[in-house]
């Protein structure tokens, strides 16, 4: 994956920080700083719908309320 480049500025403490953690890891801060990121967009991005959702209507508008009642029997042989 090819990787873009960007600036980012931390605040002196968040720096310092941070690069303490990274030396305690043994790990460069831009390394923590593009995994830190990759979480957090994988948390935060929106989520995509299964493209059936909505697909089909019935028509009907008391699907929800009335599931259990209208799904008696569904599978049964007749």
């Amino acid at each position: 994956m090819e990787k873009q480049k960007t600036t980012v500025y931390l605040d002196e403490e968040t720096y310092r920080r941070l690069k303490q953690i990274a030396r305690g890891k043994g790990r460069p801060p831009a390394e923590m700083i593009r995994e830190a990121v990759a979480e957090y967009t994988a948390r935060h991005a929106p989520r995509r719908k299964a493209r059936s959702v909505g697909a089909f209507k019935s028509g009907r508008r008391d699907l929800g309320q009335r599931a259990e009642e209208l799904l008696s029997g569904f599978g049964e042989e007749r």
